[in-house]
């Protein structure tokens, strides 16, 4: 595919804000103001450095911002390119892989830190979700089971039924998890947050919105900044049709890739902001082709439904969709393949999918959908 070349971002006017700064007296911008300059003057004490990569993936986290992903690997940068980094930085590697879609070496980090220190909880999880994103069930269901006896019941069970909800036992993990969750209610937030997603997932999934709805906002009352919750809730929300509230709800978080894209599906199904969705759509476009030219394929299923549902390409829609089910094979992985297939009326493209599912007794309505729906059209 060529490389298009994007101009250059140009403000409307000087009253438009192109990004809102961390506010300096905020107290984690403080420490970690103050943990860079221990670290530009001691960048070899790995105790430092560990700690400073930590903070920086917190507030990634918090902040709905991918950037710091990038201060916490050069954090570790003495040891980033090591064969075996010490040990609490190959796990932090592995994390912030993970993060960037590079699966493989984040899974070749993860099985040398579980060979050398198979008591280790957070490595075996983190295993477990690089597993199922990639489709490698078996494996991640493998990964879980070395939970039990490690991590909390609540985290060995949230890893087991989002498995099971790949493979044909959503109902009965859907079950579990949630009597699991009215347990374990002293969890900590950001393990019921990640609970509840999860399980607003799995309802959505069946197409139970009431239920859905009713777990999403649970969480978001616990972290309204969870950027893969914000995400979740969004799709959910538009496909409900309810695209005011997905605007609403996205107004502030517009620096994220996928949660701009959100916002742009939301005002293109709104049909009342052309300015507001041309603009948005340039955005979009501007950080694709910058990622193109890097050579980031992270958010490729994203821009495939860019490509689809903004600019009206199914065809390199369907291309950057296939790319992407080759890395992973998530219900969303799924869809958009399959909207593009059929709107390019490309059956052969979507049979992957199609054989996929019935391999494995996936139940997602929205699936179940479209497949019907390009079997149909045969």
């Amino acid at each position: 595919m060529p490389v298009a070349q994007a101009a250059p971002h140009i403000p409307a006017s000087g009253s438009t804000v192109v990004e809102r700064l961390p506010r300096r007296a905020d107290p984690a911008q403080r420490e970690l103001a103050s943990l860079r300059a221990q670290l530009a003057a001691n960048p070899g004490d790995l105790a430092l450095a560990t700690r400073t990569a930590q903070r920086y993936i917190a507030v990634a986290r918090q902040e709905t911002d991918p950037r710091y992903f990038g201060y916490a690997q050069a954090a570790l940068a003495p040891w980033w390119s090591m064969p075996a980094p010490p040990p609490e930085v190959r796990l932090l590697r592995a994390i912030l892989l993970q993060s960037t879609h590079r699966f493989s070496e984040a899974l070749r980090d993860l099985d040398a830190i579980v060979a050398a220190d198979p008591g280790n909880p957070q490595a075996w999880l983190t295993r477990a979700i690089v597993q199922t994103v990639r489709g490698d069930y078996d494996a991640a269901t493998a990964s879980c089971a070395r939970l039990s006896s490690l991590s909390t019941e609540l985290a060995t069970i949230a890893c087991v039924a989002n498995v099971g909800a790949m493979t044909g036992r959503s109902a009965r993990s859907e079950a579990l998890l949630e009597m699991t969750l009215r347990r374990n209610q002293e969890a900590d937030a950001g393990m019921r947050v990640w609970v509840l997603t999860l399980l607003g997932e799995m309802a959505q999934r069946r197409g139970a919105a009431r239920a859905a709805e009713e777990r999403f906002r649970r969480a978001l009352a616990l972290d309204a900044r969870d950027s893969y919750l914000l995400g979740a809730y969004a799709d959910f929300l538009l496909e409900q049709g309810r695209a005011p509230e997905v605007i609403a709800l996205l107004k502030d978080h517009g620096r994220i890739d996928g949660l701009l894209l959100r916002s742009a599906l939301a005002l293109r199904q709104d049909r009342s902001a052309g300015d507001a969705l041309r603009n948005a759509d340039a955005e979009l476009r501007a950080r694709f082709d910058a990622a193109m030219r890097r050579g980031d394929s992270v958010h490729q299923r994203e821009q495939a439904r860019y490509e689809l549902h903004i600019r009206g390409d199914a065809k390199t829609a369907l291309a950057l969709a296939r790319q992407n089910w080759a890395v992973q094979k998530e219900s969303a992985d799924m869809i958009v393949l399959l909207e593009a297939a059929a709107r390019t009326g490309n059956r052969a493209a979507a049979a992957p999918v199609i054989d996929w599912v019935a391999k494995h007794a996936l139940e997602d309505v929205a699936v179940a959908r479209l497949v019907r729906q390009i079997r149909a059209g045969a």
